[in-house]
């Protein structure tokens, strides 16, 4: 069927970095599921933007496609679901070339990943992702960004404020 689309950003949405991100999928009637992200993550030397995460996610490359990956598990196709929304906070840190800062970064980001993706499922959302992380969460960087998610997803603001890594 043809219709006409749209897809509207700032270009910050292009910036490299270290970015959380939360997918909440609508995929008609069913309720609306949710997958927590990050850039920067350890398949790459590089972090990338939430720009670049978002078509691979709905492509067909199975290497970086995760999104895609979680809704077939669900028995839904992304092609026929009502719509998709991505809501990106970055960067956290600027991407870098030096391998240990990368590392580092890309570990503290990893923690507050899995604290959001466990806030989100304990605040009553239908979290599509399950996230492993044993990294250290930094607890005041953790505040920030959960206090800039509850701007959009306000159910978060009563639930427990950090989330055990």
């Amino acid at each position: 069927m043809r219709s006409l689309q749209d897809l509207e950003f700032s270009g910050a949405f292009l910036m490299r970095g270290f970015w959380l991100y939360v997918w909440t999928v609508k995929p008609g009637a069913r309720d609306p599921m949710i997958y927590v992200g990050r850039t920067g993550d350890s398949s790459s030397a590089n972090a990338q933007s939430p720009f670049n995460r978002l078509s691979q996610h709905l492509g067909h490359n199975r290497g970086a496609n995760a999104l895609r990956r979680h809704l077939a598990k669900e028995g839904v196709e992304p092609e026929g679901c009502e719509s998709f929304e991505m809501v990106a906070y970055g960067p956290i840190f600027p991407d870098t070339d030096d391998h240990d800062e990368h590392r580092s970064r890309r570990d503290k980001v990893a923690a507050l990943e899995k604290a959001l993706a466990d806030a989100r499922r304990e605040a009553g959302y239908r979290v599509l992702n399950d996230v492993k992380c044993r990294h250290a969460l930094d607890e005041a960087l953790w505040q920030e960004i959960r206090n800039a998610f509850v701007a959009r997803f306000p159910k978060l603001q009563h639930k427990r404020a950090h989330a055990a890594p």
